[in-house]
């Protein structure tokens, strides 16, 4: 470094918890697909919100940029440095205390460097379920869950992330602490600043904490293995569950062949629900707080005649969701899409998008999954040899999301792999209001640069 920086920076954290050797940094400066790669002059932990403060007081005195970062597990390399000028990554992973939880008022309070499995278990010891839940809890940090506005399976009954947040704290980027940790439910007094600061991706400020709002515990839960003939067929039997199950649906995931198959070939342990020539199936889930027997002879009802099996305990719909939860790995390195479209839109989208696919790559495999109950579809193409086409074949799927008023990024984020292509398809007003707004939180672009905007 060319100044004191350095020093500066052991001395607020501590030796021990400033990285600046090559082999230390690694795992903090390459995202989790591997696709980015940047240096960072060093890595900081800090264990506090008061030396979250200091470290970017430190940083912003000195114009270098700042990467927040979490459990790194994001998709869009938004958690790693961009390369284009000097950063220092401030790992929140210290920062991992459960401050509260309030029973009464169904919240708890969580610092932003606590595993998203960590705060499912706080709140069960509690009596009480934090709705959010997705394949990586049990490495995602709940910060980066916040800074993302991540989505997950249970999206459908109650929510993506920002409807489980009621008050954060953050630090802003001239190193001021903002203490919005408010458990309330009604507060009416102007703009509603958390949510500025909720799917940001840390590029406004660094959440270091949060107030989450809990849920009843589920005495019973019912999960179900579905074929259905298309795509139209899971949307109208979501309609058709959620018309004789209600609120009780709690998740409805869409998988199509190819998915299974692939699950199957990578975990060769694994069982196939329902062997045949079924071209797409649904993993449904009701959850509820009465009796397990009765809520399973609801579902049973609804179901009448479908090819379906129910999980007849709690291994056999662990099983079932481990197919679900192994389809990202299954098929890792190929062109992935995280869109959402209306939910009654679902089955017009997949269709353009394949036939397009069809014509400009005749016969490559899709692998088409996701959370259809709220219309989101992560939509990946091809193999590995077809990255190297990537814009060919973004622009195929995003002329489809275009066409039917959907979004091409539903729960990932735009981190860097988006960043530019946001701008075709956000209208110019919009990204004037969001730049407006970064100007005025982040004046000289110190927070995680190269990201969004």
């Amino acid at each position: 470094m060319t100044d004191d920086l350095l020093g500066a920076l052991r001395a607020s954290v501590g030796d021990k918890y400033l990285l600046s050797g090559e082999r230390d940094t690694e795992p903090y400066v390459t995202d989790w697909r591997r696709q980015y790669r940047a240096p960072a002059e060093c890595v900081v932990r800090p264990a506090s919100t008061a030396e979250v403060a200091a470290v970017v007081r430190l940083c912003a005195e000195r114009g270098v940029a700042i990467v927040p970062q979490g459990g790194n597990t994001g998709l869009v390399g938004g958690s790693v440095p961009a390369g284009g000028r000097r950063e220092v990554v401030i790992s929140l992973s210290r920062m991992n205390r459960i401050r509260a939880l309030d029973a009464l008022n169904d919240t708890i309070t969580v610092e932003a460097g606590c595993v998203l499995a960590e705060v499912q278990k706080a709140a069960a010891n509690g009596g009480r379920f934090f709705a959010l839940s997705l394949a990586a809890q049990g490495s995602c940090q709940i910060g980066g869950n916040l800074s993302t506005n991540a989505g997950g399976v249970n999206v459908l009954r109650y929510g993506n992330t920002r409807e489980q947040v009621l008050g954060i704290e953050a630090v802003l980027p001239d190193g001021r602490i903002w203490d919005g940790l408010r458990g309330l439910r009604k507060d009416n007094t102007g703009y509603d600043l958390k949510q500025l600061f909720i799917g940001a991706e840390g590029t406004l400020g660094i959440i270091t904490a949060a107030v989450l709002r809990l849920h009843p515990k589920p005495t019973a839960s019912v999960t179900s293995w579905i074929e259905v003939k298309d795509p139209g067929g899971a949307v109208e039997l979501l309609s058709h569950l959620r018309q004789h199950c209600g609120d009780r649906l709690t998740a409805f995931e869409l998988l199509s062949r190819t998915c299974v198959d692939a699950v199957l070939a990578h975990r060769p342990g694994a069982r196939d629900p329902l062997p045949g020539n079924g071209a797409w199936y649904v993993l449904a889930q009701l959850d509820d707080c009465g009796g397990h027997a009765a809520l399973e002879e609801r579902l049973q009802g609804a179901l009448g005649e479908s090819n379906a099996v129910i999980a007849k305990n709690e291994a056999e719909a662990n099983a079932l969701w481990a197919i679900r939860e192994l389809v990202p790995e299954a098929q890792f390195a190929n062109v992935k899409h995280d869109i959402s479209v209306s939910i009654s839109k679902v089955p017009e989208f997949i269709s353009r998008a394949r036939v397009a696919l069809d014509k400009a790559f005749p016969g490559t495999r899709i692998f088409c999954f996701g959370h259809v109950g709220d219309g989101n579809l992560h939509y990946n193409v091809g193999d590995k040899a077809l990255i190297a086409r990537r814009a060919e074949v973004n622009a195929i799927v995003y002329e489809a999301v275009a066409a039917l008023g959907g979004s091409i990024s539903a729960e990932h984020g735009l981190g860097q792999l988006k960043r530019e292509e946001i701008t075709r398809h956000k209208a110019p007003l919009e990204m004037e209001m969001m730049r407006a707004v970064k100007r005025a939180l982040d004046p000289r672009g110190l927070m995680n640069p190269g990201k969004v905007l």
